[in-house]
């Protein structure tokens, strides 16, 4: 069943949801090269200016942890779409109030409302398995992937642009992108989930440990669960400190991480959109990911030990085939469970990305806020990309013991 549902005449279809992913993508990431800048307006020292930036992060990791799983639960008992518009409205509410916040405590606040309204991929991704036949679904999610992608690409560079202008003004346009797309999803979207298919809301199905739980249970896996979980973390430290790095050692404002931000992100989407296939069939994906996780520890170092700004680009560049290793990795883990455990595995692992998401700034933020006296010249303003070099050494390392003793095939 591809087109389930009808709203208003129209047919529910994967054009809709790919509409609403990357506006809201867009929203976020425009903010993203300015929210640091921002905090600094309202902090006495750079130290402060990191821990108060490390508090907004996590605060909208924790939110957004426990809240995925209990908007889907909802979306399975009340629709997709009154869901989708509640986080449209609620990641809207979030960025006005960045706007307008006069003080920190209120951008906390501002955090914790977006937490709660932004994780809506869970609730897209339900809509695009509502929307497509099974053997069309993989391909759904990965333009859903797509989407998402583009907006990360575009997003910063544009959010980079405006807060060159003024700090406020990136927030004041993605509360305006995200009421926008709340507009859209108002009189455009339709409803995907008949109400005859409608679960029961439980308490049980929206806990967000769950799954991890599940995951727990297949031992086949082994280590690779650690392996992933490293990744994924070192790769988070770096996100959450790059804004302020780059603005402690090289002076960089939000225009000057835009544009980086935009080229990892473009980088990331040839990868894994248009070369990861391609390198499967070459390497294999237990090369792949063990030669990503190498050429990613490497990167890590040397983003740590730059002294100018354009070293950060040419590693940019040079660190592509770090961006095929998650990928890969996810392939072999899919691979090792069953088909019928496919989602409840999958959905693990985002559960990780998510505790990672609220642990990475946890330790990022407060390092980088213990260097931050020093002379952007010292060696140890790069502390937390160092971390995360070791991070990914020690997950190369339980790769490489756990894929010792078995014999994968070549390919993917």
């Amino acid at each position: 069943m591809s087109e389930v549902t009808r709203a208003g005449g129209r047919r529910a279809g994967l054009p809709f949801i790919l509409v609403v992913v990357f506006i809201d993508v867009l929203g976020i990431g425009i903010a993203l090269p300015v929210l640091p800048m921002l905090v600094g307006e309202y902090t006495a020292s750079r130290e402060l200016q990191a821990y108060w930036y490390g508090a907004l992060v996590v605060s909208y990791g924790v939110m957004q942890f426990f809240c995925a799983p209990l908007l889907g639960a909802l979306s399975d008992r009340f629709g997709r779409r009154p869901v989708l518009l509640w986080s449209l409205l609620g990641l809207g509410l979030h960025f006005l109030l960045l706007a307008l916040a006069p003080s920190l405590p209120l951008m906390l606040l501002a955090r914790i409302i977006g937490g709660t309204a932004g994780a809506s991929l869970s609730v897209a991704n339900a809509y695009v398995s509502d929307v497509t036949p099974s053997e069309r679904r993989a391909k759904g999610f990965g333009l859903v992937g797509a989407a998402f992608g583009l907006g990360f690409i575009f997003g910063p560079m544009l959010g980079g642009l405006l807060g060159s202008v003024n700090l406020h003004l990136p927030f004041y346009a993605a509360a305006g992108l995200s009421l926008l797309n709340a507009t859209y999803g108002c009189f455009i979207v339709p409803e995907s989930l008949p109400r005859e298919r409608r679960a029961a809301f439980s308490l049980s199905r929206a806990n967000p440990f769950a799954a991890l739980y599940t995951l727990s249970r297949h031992r086949e896996i082994g280590s690779l669960v650690v392996v992933f979980a490293l990744v994924v973390l070192a790769q988070l430290i770096l996100q959450t400190t790059w804004v302020l790095y780059t603005h402690f050692r090289f002076d960089w404002g939000p225009r000057e991480n835009g544009f980086a931000l935009f080229c990892v992100g473009l980088v990331a989407a040839i990868v894994q959109g248009a070369l990861l296939g391609p390198l499967l069939r070459r390497f294999g994906d237990v090369r792949l990911a063990l030669t990503g996780l190498g050429v990613g520890a490497i990167a890590f170092l040397l983003y740590g030990l730059a002294q100018h700004g354009w070293m950060m680009y040419a590693i940019i560049f040079a660190n592509f085939l770090s961006f095929a290793a998650g990928p890969a990795l996810q392939g072999i883990v899919s691979n090792a469970v069953e088909p019928s455990e496919q989602g409840v595995t999958m959905g693990a692992l985002n559960s990780i990305n998510s505790i990672m998401f609220v642990v990475a700034p946890s330790i990022g933020t407060p390092l980088l806020a213990q260097v931050s006296h020093l002379s952007p010249s010292d060696w140890r303003v790069g502390i937390t990309f160092f971390v995360s070099a070791v991070l990914q050494v020690v997950a190369l390392w339980l790769a490489r013991r756990h894929f010792a003793p078995h014999r994968y095939p070549r390919t993917a």
